[in-house]
């Protein structure tokens, strides 16, 4: 019986997965420079803390976890999204305890029941970052710098930058009446996932995708109309700080996120190059999650990542070329074995990536072997060779050849790095 991937879920292949270890590579190394320290949640949490956190109004809760009984009866779920997580883990490990702010990033999988589609899988990958502790406006403001200087090294262009504000517990009830009081007259031509979540939570409205009700929505009260002080002030200087690092960016009233727990500040990064599918990261402010989880009040703000839109954008962009390997280290003659694993170890102490032939092969197959590879150097162990400790060395491409001691070898290796 042939056995295949499940629909949604696919391998990342050696010939692909050069572009998703610079991406990665990139993210840790510019995250760190901004002392954000990774953290590693496990992948299967507690099904009650996605429900309470996402909001099972949401689609995510409703349509899209994977969440099924352990062998002891406890309900669990793949992580659908990382903000919970690493919430769950700053209050049970009492992160709260040290000095703010506390700044987080994470990389990994992550998996939702969706419709598979480009940019869109059921187990996806994202770059996630979490701050702790910090209420200023500041930190969503570096954040977005942040993103703007990683994708800058990633060579992406046609990138949009939108804001929104979701008030806070004061503002947001007004709004939800004005809403409400918009959709009851239009009720009946909203589907039917939009009018049962009228009646539990108009705010989710807001966050269909069924075209009839984005034609519905086109003229819907938006939320920073209703912005109490605190939360205009916040926005406002949100916005300055844009400005501050000469962030081009446009107010979208209509971004909500389809999260429960966001507060105030909410941005997403869009591209014109993927679609329907054009969100390539999203993150905002959710003061209100520590406190909501029993830790204590905490201020706190996040975006994330998605890496498979970030791959497909970035495999044109950039001319990574895969490892492989450089030096092929072959052998002319019997009982030669010890000789070739003392060479090749000694070229890979320098760094180099290193081949040889692990079956009794002849060295024509052998030199075969080094041209599929695609190897810049062989390097030919003999019994002569052993003898005088000179090696015959080889540099495919030009076709030219010597013969050298294994320290004149590695250096030649040095100089064509």
């Amino acid at each position: 019986m042939k056995l295949n991937s499940l629909r949604g879920m696919q391998d990342i292949l050696p010939e692909e997965s050069h572009v998703w270890q610079h991406i990665e590579e990139n993210a840790r190394g510019l995250l760190e420079l901004y002392n954000y320290n990774e953290i590693r949640p496990p992948i299967l949490e507690q099904a009650e803390l996605f429900l309470r956190s996402i909001g099972e109004d949401t689609d995510i809760v409703e349509k899209e976890m994977y969440i099924f009984n352990d062998k002891k009866g406890r309900r669990v779920a793949l992580r659908p999204e990382g903000t919970a997580s690493v919430v769950r883990a700053y209050i049970q490990n009492s992160l709260f305890n040290n000095p703010s702010p506390q700044k987080f990033y994470y990389i990994g999988p992550m998996f939702r029941y969706e419709r598979p589609q480009k940019g869109r899988l059921r187990q996806f990958h994202q770059i996630g970052v979490e701050c702790f502790g910090i209420a200023a406006p500041s930190v969503e403001a570096e954040m977005l710098w942040i993103l703007k200087q990683f994708f800058k090294k990633l060579n992406l262009k046609n990138l949009t930058y939108e804001i929104n504000s979701l008030g806070c517990k004061k503002c947001r009830p007004s709004y939800k009446e004005s809403l409400f009081n918009f959709l009851n007259h239009k009720i009946e031509n909203l589907c039917s996932d939009c009018q049962r979540r009228f009646v539990k939570n108009p705010l989710r409205v807001l966050d269909c995708k069924v075209p009839g009700c984005r034609e519905v929505l086109k003229d819907v009260p938006v939320m920073i109309d209703f912005l109490c002080n605190d939360c205009k002030t916040h926005f406002f200087g949100f916005q300055k700080e844009l400005e501050d690092y000469e962030i081009k960016y446009s107010v979208n009233p209509h971004i909500v996120r389809g999260l429960d727990y966001y507060t105030g500040t909410v941005f997403e990064v869009t591209t014109t190059m993927l679609g329907a599918q054009n969100a390539v990261a999203a993150g905002g402010r959710y003061d209100d999650l520590v406190g909501y989880f029993g830790g204590p009040k905490t201020p706190a703000a996040g975006f994330a990542i998605g890496m498979e839109r970030l791959v497909e954008l970035s495999k044109d962009n950039l001319s990574i070329e895969s490892k492989k390997p450089i030096v092929y280290v072959a052998y002319a003659g019997k009982g030669l074995d010890r000789e070739v694993k003392r060479v090749i170890s000694e070229i890979r102490k320098e760094g180099f990536i290193a081949e040889r032939a692990y079956e009794d092969i002849s060295l024509k197959n052998q030199l075969k072997k080094a041209d599929k590879l695609g190897v810049e150097w062989v390097i030919i162990v003999g019994e002569e060779e052993i003898k005088s400790s000179l090696y015959k060395w080889k540099k495919m491409k030009e076709g030219t050849q010597g013969e050298a001691g294994l320290e004149e070898i590695i250096k030649l290796l040095r100089e064509g790095r």
